[in-house]
């Protein structure tokens, strides 16, 4: 029976896993829209997972990611969890010895992270401004009547980009909208967008940073090959794409599962993908605080909650 570590990365936009084997190989991998239920989701592509392998194999750990790692973890049983900076940080170590720059962007947020001899020493986070996530392309693609997958294609044929505001998304798309109307090509505007998207993320998420080679490139967007040439272009040097740049996180948190190497997985089999799992909430009037706190439960059973300041909710559940 083969032996497997999963990580899980449940993000706003995919929720992404993966499997890898005891010597860390990867072996599987599955990228899924969240599309706001994170629960159906981890489900689903813990059945693919194990779909894909096609065999009988042991969970010798489990690692968590993401926005959702906390109710990820709790489903599961997981063994590790960790924040996003960590696992793609890893990742791309693992990936790419002695990276020093990770850029990453996703659906609804990007981010930098620095590291110096393998430690992280410093990272940034976007989370407010949408110009240069996934989600923006995703809006930008579909006005232009381009299919996503073609975007990078005309960018990278541009003779002549045009200069487009990208200091902020609304700006950015008004500013194409006004290029379109004086008649320059569509590759034209397209290559101009790429740029100006990465000049927004240079002057915001990577503003004050020693950005050094080696540079890789993750996240969702990493697979716009007009922003791997902008990025290329603006840093004046190669920016490494991974083969898995869509599941870093997962990928990084299952190594972190495997380098923690747990006697006893806590995982909770593959049958919690046809468990009857919920999430609810509700006010607590407690205190002036009125903390909204939020909870899990398996048919009904609580397994968990969060979100109360106190921990009179969250403590009085044993998970």
């Amino acid at each position: 029976m083969t032996s497997i570590y999963l990580g899980i990365d449940v993000g706003s936009v995919s929720t992404n896993v993966i499997a890898l084997d005891i010597d860390g190989n990867l072996l599987a991998s599955v990228y899924l829209r969240t599309r706001g239920q994170p629960i159906p989701a981890i489900q689903e592509g813990l059945r693919e997972i194990r779909a894909t392998l096609g065999r009988e194999v042991t969970v010798a750990g489990v690692g968590t990611t993401g926005s959702g790692r906390g109710l990820a973890a709790v489903m599961t049983g997981a063994d590790v969890v960790k924040n996003e900076i960590t696992a793609h940080a890893v990742a791309a170590s693992q990936v790419v010895p002695g990276v020093q720059t990770v850029l990453e962007i996703g659906g609804q947020d990007s981010k930098i992270i620095i590291l110096r001899q393998g430690v992280v020493t410093d990272f940034a986070m976007n989370t407010v401004c949408a110009a240069g996530t996934g989600s923006f392309l995703d809006q930008q693609a579909a006005r232009l009547g381009i299919p996503i997958e073609d975007f990078g294609r005309l960018a990278l044929g541009a003779k002549n980009p045009v200069r487009i505001a990208g200091r902020c998304a609304v700006f950015a798309e008004s500013d194409m909208i006004h290029k379109q109307q004086q008649g320059h090509p569509l590759d034209d505007i397209v290559a101009g967008l790429c740029e100006a998207l990465v000049r927004n993320y240079l002057n915001n998420v990577g503003k004050g940073k020693e950005i050094l080679p080696p540079v890789v490139f993750q996240g969702g967007v990493a697979a716009n090959a007009g922003m791997r040439q902008a990025f290329s272009r603006a840093l004046g040097t190669e920016v490494i794409v991974p083969e898995h740049y869509g599941v870093m996180g997962a990928y990084g948190a299952a190594l972190l599962a495997r380098e923690a190497r747990p006697k006893t997985s806590a995982f909770r089999g593959f049958e919690l993908t046809e468990r009857d799992f919920r999430t609810g909430g509700f006010e607590c009037r407690g205190c002036a605080n009125h903390c909204e706190v939020v909870e899990l439960r398996e048919g009904k059973e609580v397994l968990a909650r969060w979100g109360d300041r106190c921990g009179k909710w969250s403590n009085a559940v044993a998970v």
